[in-house]
């Protein structure tokens, strides 16, 4: 018995009938999508007009339906729009009386209603204020009552709306582009509201409005399949959730790709993204087109005027003024503030045609027109493998053009000029990325990067390469495995296909393969080690290699969002890259163990031994991007005692309490001479780089005290980090994965080299201290690298006589420090 039939059996005006079958309609497997919202809507149709048949409403009333529930989409727990239309002749009495009939068994059912009284003339002045108003009543449906009245009403909201096009147009577009400020674009983000965001039903809903106008229309193609995959994941979240939300929560995801029959949230993710990709770039073209029939229409007048009417000079033959073409490239034209393709233009015999027009238009900052685009994607001869030089200068040309590129690259990506292109783009196409410090999806991710290269072409011999590798250096994210192993033989393949010689597909190949060297390096390997440095040259192999990787690293950092790029992670880049152009130009590292303390060193470990207490002293570190203007990178914190068991934890958990983020740590013992006051002994001077987390440096004053405190006893550092933990509850999400720790592969002759994977937290470090304190096992140096909430820490540790430890010994560490951070 379907739900229809159930409503059909029971009280037709009765809210336990309705709610029965509304119940059964909700979960009926075989009905879905589409029609189970019409459904729904024809169901709820009849509950509410046996309702409002059922009070004998007066002569001259109508129950509408507008909005969403007006175009006969309801979602499981979507509001209902409803207008009680009336002519003014009944008595307000009776019509108020009439409406609480109507919305009280609505609210009694838990429904959410938005419900307004008004008479044509009331719904038409309050159309006129509020714009949200006169969207909703483009789609009024009448439910029950005078249909006639609802008939008038609507012609009339609809002819109001085709004349104040002009001026509510653009508040409609204002309106968009505010909303797309506030919640971003549905197409990037990891928890996107459906509805609201940029690319989502909201946008959907303005493309049906500008077309009601008849002033302009959206691309028709895929907008309704699009809008119907939307509203679907929405339906899913609803009946998976039991709310009326639009937020595709991460810990909904899986759920609602299951109720939608999907292999996993990420091909949800992936439907969700391409649906709003669809949206957007209609949107793009059609406000476009919305602006540019505007300006033509508000500069005809005085155009008139200008040339003495309709017959004056410089008109052609229609009336109409003659439209200006400016040649950009060849068979590529500027138009009417568009690039388009020239009347000689023949996109079947040019094969290069495509990317000439896409990189015309990138370099003049102008879109490229649907008309000229579509045409292209739909007669343009593929490219020969490998391609002609001209296909390569013109594919670079684009790569370079900055931020000019990426509206261009989406309008040939939404014809599928791209896929044709570059086959490998389709495995990155709309690919979420799972780590909140993305900004983009792959495919988005790696256009950004090379418009962020294109600012750093002057640093290296060959842009070309640059901006080529900087498209192609995640490529390797569609495929299962190590992103980088596989995007080396797609990158190698590519090249190729584009037409690069030998040595610049090895180029390139290379640039993939270790494009995330230099930063992972540089900040989680101890650069005074000389096996850190050789082994880094001998993966880039020239300096070539190495100027290209330093520029593809921090455009590839740049894109990736604000987390994860800063002034001090490029000063320890630059750092590394200077080390190995040394060693690639011929140049013997320095030895570590044969550099003498600093004078400073010195002096604070005189102190120290002579007080027997810490000594510490703070410095500033400032590193300028533009030598005018010097950016602090952190601050330089010498500690100098003598040595004794629970430094490295005591340290770390006093820094962890005054809120300093630790990036990197060293650790030496010194063996002074007999000093005069001093007398002699080992002395642990400990070189730390830290950071506020926020507010202003505490004194070295306070440090010490705690640290002193600390060291004796008296200061129970894990229980005051436990209290501040308690104070702040933990965002509502998904769990953290366990923490790892791994034995690293490095030919270090210095120590043995432990990586600590795990969620960043306030006084992780002082956890990994006291652990090792139990292993007995002594610390040289600690590297600190965080990205997001994920924290890796490296750990460079010998045994209490200064040798390696032994491959079981290193093992057995590994875990104990896991069990230890579980």
């Amino acid at each position: 018995m379907t739900s229809l039939e159930v409503s059909e059996e029971t009280e037709d005006s009765g809210p336990g009938g309705y709610a029965a079958a509304r119940l059964l309609l909700l979960h009926e497997k075989e009905r879905s999508g589409p029609s189970r919202r019409a459904a729904l809507a024809r169901l709820t149709d009849d509950w509410l007009a046996a309702l409002f048949a059922a009070a004998a409403p007066p002569r001259g009333v109508a129950l509408v339906a507008v909005g969403g529930y007006g175009r006969a989409e309801l979602s499981p727990r979507s509001d209902l729009d409803l207008l009680l239309l009336h002519d003014g002749s009944a008595d307000k009495a009776a019509i108020a009386a009439l409406a609480d009939r109507l919305w009280y068994p609505v609210w009694d059912l838990g429904l959410a209603l938005d419900h307004s009284v008004r008479t044509a003339a009331e719904a038409r002045a309050t159309a006129a204020d509020d714009l949200k108003v006169h969207l909703g009543l483009l789609d009024a449906r009448p439910l029950a009552g005078d249909h006639g009245l609802v008939a008038a009403l609507r012609t009339t909201v609809l002819a109001d709306w085709r004349n104040q096009a002009p001026k509510r147009l653009p508040e409609l577009d204002a309106l968009c582009r505010e909303r797309a400020a506030r919640m971003g674009e549905l197409q990037f983000l990891l928890e996107p509201d459906l509805k609201e965001a940029r690319g989502g039903l909201r946008d959907a809903q303005a493309l049906r409005a500008v077309a009601a106008s008849w002033l302009a229309d959206a691309p028709r193609e895929g907008l309704d399949g699009a809008r119907r995959r939307l509203l679907d994941a929405r339906d899913a979240l609803h009946l998976t959730t039991g709310r009326a939300t639009d937020r595709l929560a991460l810990q909904e995801q899986d759920a609602v790709a299951a109720e939608l029959g999907l292999l996993d949230a990420d091909t949800l993710l992936r439907e969700v993204y391409e649906a709003a990709r669809t949206i957007s770039y209609a949107s793009d073209v059609t406000w476009r087109e919305v602006n540019r029939v505007l300006k033509a229409r508000s500069a005809r007048p005085r155009l008139r005027a200008l040339l003495g009417g309709r017959g004056g000079a410089g008109r052609t033959a229609t009336g109409k003024p003659p439209v200006e073409r400016t040649p950009l490239a060849e068979g590529v034209v500027e138009m009417d503030g568009e690039v388009v393709l020239a009347r000689t233009a023949r996109p079947e015999r040019d094969p290069v045609l495509p990317l000439r027009a896409a990189a015309a238009a990138a370099q003049s900052a102008l879109p490229i027109s649907l008309h000229a685009v579509r045409r292209l994607a739909a007669t343009a001869t593929p490219l020969p493998v490998p391609w002609p030089a001209e296909a390569r200068e013109e594919l670079v040309t684009l790569l370079g053009a900055g931020e000019a590129t990426v509206p261009v690259w989406e309008a040939l990506e939404a014809e599928g000029i791209i896929t044709r292109l570059l086959p490998d783009w389709e495995r990155v196409r709309c690919r979420p990325q799972r780590n909140p410090v993305h900004t983009w999806t792959v495919d988005r991710h790696l256009v950004e990067t090379a418009v962020r290269a294109s600012s750093l072409t002057r640093r290296v011999g060959r842009p070309d390469l640059l901006l080529v590798a900087a498209l192609l250096h995640d490529i390797g994210k569609g495929w299962p495995g190590d992103h980088s192993v596989a995007g080396e033989t797609i990158a190698r393949d590519l090249a190729t296909r584009i037409g690069f010689d030998r040595a610049d597909v090895v180029t390139l190949a290379t640039a993939v393969r270790h494009h995330l060297l230099l930063v992972e390096t540089a900040t989680r390997r101890d650069l005074d080690d000389p096996a850190t440095v050789r082994a880094v040259a001998t993966a880039v192999g020239t300096v070539g290699t190495l100027e290209l990787l330093h520029a593809l690293t921090e455009a590839d950092a740049l894109a990736t969002g604000p987390a994860a790029w800063s002034a001090w992670r490029a000063s320890l880049v630059a750092d590394l890259v200077k080390r190995v152009a040394g060693v690639l130009a011929g140049e013997t590292p320095p030895d570590p163990e044969a550099a003498a303390p600093s004078a400073e060193q010195e002096r604070l470990a005189i102190e120290a031994l002579r007080t027997g207490e810490p000594v510490l002293a703070l410095h500033t570190e400032p590193v300028a991007a533009e030598p005018e203007e010097p950016e602090p990178v952190g601050v330089e914190l010498v500690i100098a005692l003598p040595d004794q068991p629970g430094v490295l934890p005591a340290v770390a958990g006093v820094l962890a309490l005054h809120r300093l983020t630790v990036r990197a740590a060293d650790l030496r013992a010194v063996e002074l001479p007999p000093v005069l006051g001093a007398g002699s002994g080992p002395v642990l001077v400990l070189d730390w780089r830290v950071a506020a987390e926020y507010g202003s440096l505490p004194e070295a004053a306070r440090l010490r005290a705690d640290l002193v405190r600390a060291l004796d006893g008296s200061l129970d550092i894990p229980a005051r980090l436990a209290e501040r933990e308690a104070a702040y509850p933990r965002r509502r999400g998904l769990t953290a994965p366990p923490p790892r720790v791994t034995v690293a592969a490095a030919d270090s002759r210095l120590a043995t080299v432990i990586e600590v994977r795990a969620q960043d937290a306030p006084g992780l470090l002082h956890r990994i201290g006291r652990a090792l304190e139990g292993a007995a096992v002594r610390v040289r140096s600690a590297h600190v690298s965080t990205l997001g909430a994920n924290a890796v820490d490296t750990l460079y540790v010998t045994r209490p006589d200064g040798s390696l430890l032994p491959d079981e010994e290193a093992i057995d560490l590994a875990r104990t420090l896991e069990s230890a951070l579980r």
